[in-house]
């Protein structure tokens, strides 16, 4: 008869086994974050997001000037104590204008995201799966006719077209109703820029879910839930879309700094937001559209180019980490 041990009596929870084991006692969701925060690079990244959309977010808290004030006795100036990244030919404080840019790319961010991938692809695409048929045909020859233009020059149509028309029919809101300021505060810009941005990113994220929700629709769990009667809404929001919501994070997190830079690039064009609001684009135009001038100002003062540029390069780079290791993460082939 063989010999117990004590180990045997009391077994180690300290073993090889043990973390394995108390990972898979967690939620997916709890795993998942603790995958991600073992990965160096994705907690840099998050951490450099998280300062500069904080310091977007939080923009009259840190900024330390009027980012619109004009002081003409103070133009043209290098980094100080007084002005960190110095000023414009206009006497402004770039690091102040930096800030409040910064505030203008988390909005139209968060708008294009919301509106255009979360609302209208992730939905459209979990509709257009399930159901199929007819449904399916018509939202994807639409997708494909719309993904047929050029990405920048519909966006720039849209965002050329739609301006003028809401600028002028929100004006006559205003005359109608007694409110005044939508126009001013920059309302009327954020929402043509969320339009204009909408084909950048529903369709990719609409064929993206379509595709994960037609594989499980042949699933035993979908076949078991369809048999005892469940309702076709909770079919879709309950059962479905938590399946997909590792492929609907990944995309979501690389379509984040293409929306940045979309909205930065349409600034720049003078189709985004308008003065006097900040924008990182605006200020790229502002110091490399001025011909020769121009050419002075990168050679005496090149921080007033770099400081929008490093801002935006940090954005889409980050972006770009994080949704790499979004994809190592939920992508079961790279654990």
């Amino acid at each position: 008869m063989a010999t117990e041990t004590l180990q045997d009596v009391f077994p180690s929870d300290t073993g090889p086994d043990a973390g394995r084991e108390e990972e898979r006692s967690h939620s997916p969701f709890r795993r998942a974050l603790g995958r991600l925060l073992r990965k160096k690079i994705a907690v840099a990244a998050m951490t450099v997001l998280f300062i500069l959309y904080g310091a977007g977010i939080f923009a009259q808290f840190v900024d330390t000037h009027d980012p619109n004030k004009i002081d003409l006795r103070a133009t043209q100036e290098g980094p100080s104590w007084d002005h960190w990244l110095g000023t414009d030919r206009a006497g402004r404080d770039i690091y102040s204008r930096v800030v409040w840019g910064l505030q203008t790319t988390v909005i139209i961010t968060l708008i294009g995201l919301v509106t255009g991938s979360l609302v209208l692809g992730v939905t459209l695409g979990l509709l257009a799966g399930y159901y199929r048929g007819w449904f399916d045909v018509s939202v994807m020859r639409f997708g494909e006719v719309v993904a047929s233009f050029p990405d920048v020059l519909l966006i720039i149509l849209i965002a050329a077209t739609l301006r003028p028309r809401i600028i002028n029919t929100t004006r006559d809101f205003e005359d109608w109703s007694g409110i005044d300021g939508i126009v001013s505060s920059g309302a009327v810009d954020f929402f043509v820029v969320g339009i204009a941005l909408l084909p950048l990113s529903w369709f990719g994220m609409m064929r993206l879910v379509r595709g994960q929700v037609l594989s499980l629709r042949a699933m035993p769990f979908v076949e078991s839930a369809q048999a005892i009667g469940v309702s076709t809404p909770r079919m879709i929001f309950s059962h479905l879309l938590p399946n997909v919501l590792g492929p609907i994070i990944v995309t979501a997190s690389f379509g984040l700094g293409a929306v940045a830079g979309s909205e930065i690039f349409l600034s720049f064009l003078g189709l985004g937001v308008q003065p006097p609001r900040p924008s990182l684009g605006f200020m790229i135009n502002d110091v490399t559209a001025r011909g020769a001038a121009s050419v002075s100002v990168l050679q005496n003062h090149p921080e007033q180019l770099l400081a929008p540029i490093a801002v935006i390069w940090a954005l889409i780079f980050c972006w770009n980490l994080l949704g790499d290791s979004l994809n190592d993460v939920f992508n079961p082939r790279t654990r």
